[in-house]
Order: structure tokens, then C-alpha cells, then sequence
């Protein structure tokens, strides 16, 4: 089992794939700029689903505790997270879970990311790492309901065949999902693209759809 951290762990998206991870028996480690949010966030999954290894540290703390680093925040601050983790997030596996999107038009639009996708953005700035992306067209709301089955596909993007198959995995010990590769890193602007349609169409119909491949 692999001790995974999020960064944005207290933000729903966070909280509800470290709640899935941790079922599935992996250790969480929940990242945040104040550590007491942070152990706050990993106790209230605690209550959720007792037994399941959950802590919460600092966000840099949390990357040097684990074997691979998700990134689950905003995308306007992911440039200046990523250059404040440079020197810790170097050797590891880090995992791109965020489709950059703008709301002020009152729906969700996609942004345009000049190295092509926020994946490829860390993989930019931080040379030394290994980056995959997935998981961006989940319900956190759902991935927050331990007994809920969510139906869909996780299209994986990675230029590392071990550490997409790795991605993929975390995506096949969730319930009802599959892990699917989505071929080399820079086929994640599309994935991540995907997202503001997704979120589009489940406000008019009211629903929380994903992704299924037939």
C-alpha cells in the first residue's frame, strides 16, 4: 500500500479521494497550509469510515511523508505551489487531478494552460518529477458517500508506463470505476477540457454524470 498525499486535502475533491484510497487500505496523508484544518479534515473522514489511516500535516510536511503527491487545488495557485514544493516534489510520482476553469461568466468554462494542460505544467516546472493526471470529472459529493458505487471510466494520461499503470490502479480500487489509458501527458488538456462540459450538463440536468467509454 502506498502513503499517498493530497494537496488540497480539505477541499471536497481531497477529502473524497482520500476517503476512497483509504478504504481501499492505502495511507493518506492530508496536505493544507494550516495543519490544524488539516488534522481537522483527516478526523471527519475518520468518522465517516472509522479504521481507515488518514492524517493531517502541512503541505510540505505531507509531500515528504509520501510516496506520491496528488495535486487537488485550484488551478490559479498551482503555479506558486508547485515553485514553493519544487525541491521535495523532485523524484516522485505526482498526480494531476485538476481541470483549470473559469466560473465568471456564471458557467464553467475551460482555460486555456500555455504548456497545453495544468499536468504539463508541473511537469515544467519540476523536471524531476514523474506526472500522470485523472480523476478531474468525479462528483466529490459522491466520491464523499462511502457506500455510493460511482459508474464510470478515469481516463489516465502519463508519459511513464509504471506510473500511469500505478494511476490507473488507484482508479480500479475504487468501486464502480475503471482505470483507462489515456496515452502520453499531453492528451490531458483533453481530459481536463472535458470537465467544464461535464459540470455544464449536470446543472442542466441536474445530475452528476462521468465519463463511461462503451
Amino acid at each position: 500500500m502506498a502513503d499517498i498525499a493530497i494537496i488540497g486535502g480539505t477541499g471536497p475533491e481531497g477529502r473524497g479521494l482520500a476517503l476512497r484510497w483509504a478504504m481501499a487500505g492505502h495511507h493518506l496523508i492530508l496536505g493544507s497550509r494550516d495543519e490544524v484544518r488539516a488534522r481537522d479534515a483527516a478526523n471527519s473522514l475518520k468518522l465517516i469510515k472509522p479504521g481507515i489511516h488518514v492524517s493531517g500535516h502541512t503541505n510540505r510536511a505531507a509531500i515528504e511523508k509520501s510516496d506520491c503527491v496528488v495535486f487537488s487545488i485550484p488551478y490559479e495557485g498551482l503555479d506558486q505551489a508547485v515553485s514553493d514544493f519544487e525541491d521535495c516534489l523532485s523524484g516522485k510520482l505526482v498526480i494531476s487531478v485538476i481541470a483549470p476553469m473559469d466560473f465568471r461568466s456564471g458557467y464553467p468554462k475551460a482555460l486555456t494552460v500555455a504548456e497545453g494542460s495544468a499536468a504539463e505544467l508541473i511537469q515544467a516546472r519540476v523536471p524531476g518529477c514523474i506526472v500522470t493526471s485523472g480523476f478531474q470529472n468525479l462528483s466529490a459529493q459522491d466520491l464523499l458517500k462511502p457506500d455510493t458505487e460511482i459508474n464510470g471510466d478515469i481516463i489516465i494520461c502519463g508519459d511513464d508506463l509504471e506510473s500511469k499503470k500505478f494511476t490507473m490502479e488507484l482508479a480500479d480500487c475504487i468501486a464502480g470505476l475503471r482505470g483507462v489509458d489515456g496515452g502520453y501527458l499531453g492528451n490531458s488538456k483533453t481530459v481536463e477540457g472535458l470537465t467544464a462540459l461535464i459540470l455544464y450538463i449536470n446543472k442542466q440536468t441536474k445530475s452528476r454524470s462521468t465519463i463511461k467509454l462503451l
